[in-house]
């Protein structure tokens, strides 16, 4: 390309620049702004109501505009496909959360309601969540846990369930508070702090945790479920020890299961764009063995393990566990930010897939209410699912009405069908729940990409999955997300500060390191700095400064004895000119000091700010150090494409008391041509460059 651009325009200090350009401050009172917006956000008029009303409730603002011809079909389809999804895997992650499977099946139907009411995220399908049952369970097997001896017909049975769902119901209810909390102060970026390798690893991980926690019921064994760190590891070793005493018909009902769930369900990934709506193999293998449990009496004759009653109709208003809030409370914050996190994550991934926008801070009141409304329903924790979440958008969904069918589908198993599965074997729950997580184990296909690109994201993945793994779910999140955040913090410590040399004939400077055809410009060190100067790397910083400019402490100290020699003998040489007398040594000897100065000594340091995003006090404070500094040794320091913010933290600082506040210009190339045109001649007024 033979392209060119020419620019004949003057020199633009910042100040210069303001005054041409920028905006003119307003003068007003003091508090008169806050007033103002103050009074903005009070103000009440019937336009603004409904306006607010269709934000908080967006079902008004979006079903009057429903294309009833172009949408109900896929819809419907789709919710129905969802819905019978729910049904079995309702019942199979109620047994994670340590809860009878009814309560699995609530959890499947004010959830989805409530969302579709308050959710801004068109594909997402809330629910049963795996991971967040998981965690829930280990709160309540903590706080409930499960006899060895316990008959489920007994009347000691049902207090026990009753105990263990109001404590899972007050980890919702307690979840939907802090969600609302969060919802009230604006929170909702909080979610980004659970960065993509975060999330991943934590649920990969999460779902070995689960995997292992259904091995005992696959294999037809009471075992207590092994609660806090490396849980994992003592499960497995638990299940080990105990496998002479399997239950060879569970054993064998758990390998007919997985031989037909798992071709089925690679058949529907396979051919998900072909298939019109998956395969409900879910649903199929709980009432085929449903069927064959109830005719050959498995549950009598090989004692096998059956979901046992479930009641029909719908369930009335039960206040949770209020008195074990305080103790649940510090899980329910691991649970509230990884089902916020995991829902916000799937809710932008379809937004951006097909176009539209969702709001974080929406989605906070959306799942904050369906957890505070729906705890009071006996149900626990819920957030939006990976798998009904994909099944829903490759059915066809279009809008949240397609919730309005999946809730039919399974309010009609709980009013009518519920009583039916009586005789499920847990078994098959069990092998549902370990095949529903493929999607989760094949995430470990992102680390080779994930290495290629990032080796940082490769490390925080890879700790944060050991974390989870060997520790637990909630403690390895912590650590993962610590963890992250320091690679963050090294990273802004570590940033570097690189040299800028000019291309030949143009005004563009890059860092010398990388481009070795640009030439320093004489008498000029160009510094740029690639991170925010701040308490946390100022040291870094300037040791940085101090050898790139040479500022040592000895040759501070040399620099500024040789100038007060000189200024010494410029006083005797003008002493010596008032009585009439040349020193010509003098002036030999001052002219040979000059010109050594000029050609191999830096005469001005100019600070490249574009990459400085922000500066503390502390930071403020060594710029002033540096410019003290380099004072002394007889070098100007100048300032180029500073933001406001720095600028006006580094002026409040005191800074302009020791550099001329004309010394900060707009761009790089602007101090340049100032300092070069300032060797060459007197400051004018009109200075001007050429680009």
């Amino acid at each position: 390309m033979s392209t060119s651009v020419a620019v004949y325009r003057n020199i633009y200090t910042e100040d210069r620049f303001r005054q041409s350009f920028g905006t003119e401050d307003k003068p007003r009172r003091r508090g008169e702004g806050f007033r103002q917006k103050l009074a903005e956000r009070c103000r009440c008029s019937g336009a603004a109501c409904v306006h607010l009303l269709k934000q908080r409730v967006p079902i008004l603002n979006w079903l009057p505009k429903y294309k009833l011809k172009k949408w109900i079909l896929g819809d419907t389809v789709a919710g129905l496909t969802v819905g019978i999804l729910h049904i079995p895997q309702g019942m199979a992650f109620a047994l994670l959360t340590s809860v009878a499977p009814i309560y699995g099946l609530y959890t499947s139907f004010f959830p989805v309601v409530l969302y579709m009411l308050f959710g801004t995220g068109r594909h997402v399908s809330t629910g049963t969540f795996a991971v967040v049952s998981l965690m829930t369970g280990s709160v309540v097997e903590q706080l409930v846990p499960t006899p060895l001896q316990l008959n489920t017909s007994s009347p000691e049975a049902a207090e026990f369930e009753a105990q263990r769902i109001g404590v899972a119901s007050a980890v919702a209810l307690l979840s939907g508070i802090m969600m609302l909390c969060m919802f009230g102060l604006q929170l909702g970026f909080l979610s980004t702090y659970l960065s993509e390798p975060i999330v991943k690893a934590f649920t990969s991980a999460a779902a070995f945790h689960v995997t292992i926690s259904q091995l005992q019921s696959m294999l037809g064994l009471r075992l207590p479920r092994h609660t806090g760190p490396f849980s994992l590891f003592k499960t497995l070793a638990s299940v080990i020890e105990n496998l002479p005493h399997t239950n060879m018909a569970e054993f064998l009902i758990s390998l007919v299961c997985l031989a037909i769930l798992v071709p089925v369900k690679e058949v529907n990934m396979r051919f998900r764009h072909r298939l019109r709506t998956p395969i409900p193999v879910e649903i199929l293998t709980v009432i085929i063995a449903t069927g064959v449990t109830y005719a050959s009496s498995l549950d009598s004759t090989y004692d096998i393990q059956i979901v046992g009653h479930i009641p029909a109709g719908f369930p009335g208003p039960r206040t949770p566990s209020l008195h074990v809030l305080p103790e649940v409370a510090g899980d329910t914050v691991a649970i509230t930010f990884v089902g916020y996190a995991v829902s916000v994550s799937l809710a932008m991934i379809y937004a951006d897939k097909h176009g539209y926008s969702i709001h974080p801070n929406q989605e906070l009141l959306a799942h904050g209410v369906s957890n505070t409304v729906s705890s009071l329903f006996t149900c626990f924790p819920s957030s939006a699912t990976l798998a009904t979440t994909n099944i829903l958008e490759s059915a066809g969904g279009f809008t949240q009405l397609s919730g309005l069918f999946t809730s039919l589908v399974v309010l009609v198993v709980l009013l009518l069908i519920g009583p039916l599965f009586y005789f499920l074997p847990k078994a098959v729950l069990a092998c549902i729940n370990v095949t529903s997580l493929r999607q989760m184990f094949l995430q470990f296909q992102d680390l080779p990409d994930l290495w290629r690109v990032s080796r940082i994201d490769f490390v925080v993945w890879l700790v944060t999955w050991l974390s989870v793994v060997v520790l637990n779910v909630d403690m390895g999140l912590a650590i993962g997300v610590v963890f992250s955040m320091m690679t963050v913090i090294c990273r802004t410590q570590r940033a570097g500060c690189s040299v800028l040399g000019r291309a030949s004939n143009t005004e563009i400077y890059k860092p010398l390191e990388n481009h070795n055809k640009c030439s320093e410009v004489p008498g000029v060190k160009i510094l740029t700095y690639n991170g925010p100067i701040y308490y946390g790397n100022r040291s870094f910083f300037r040791e940085d400064m101090s050898r790139l400019l040479g500022l040592s402490p000895e040759r501070i100290r040399s620099r500024e004895k040789a100038r007060k020699a000189q200024a010494k003998r410029e006083r005797e040489a003008v002493d010596t000119v008032e009585r009439g007398v040349a020193n010509t040594s003098f002036s030999s000897e001052n002219d040979f000091f000059k010109s050594e100065t000029a050609e191999s000594e830096v005469q001005a340091v100019l600070m490249d700010c574009s990459s400085v995003i922000f500066v503390d006090v502390a930071g403020a404070r060594l710029f002033i150090q540096m410019c003290i500094e380099c004072q002394k040794v007889g070098v100007c320091i100048y300032l180029a494409n500073c933001n406001e913010s720095v600028l006006k933290i580094l002026t409040s600082s005191g800074l302009m008391n020791y550099m001329n506040p004309q010394h900060i210009f707009v761009t790089v190339h602007d101090a340049v041509m100032y300092i070069q045109q300032q060797k060459e001649k007197p400051p004018e007024n009109n200075t001007t460059i050429w680009v």
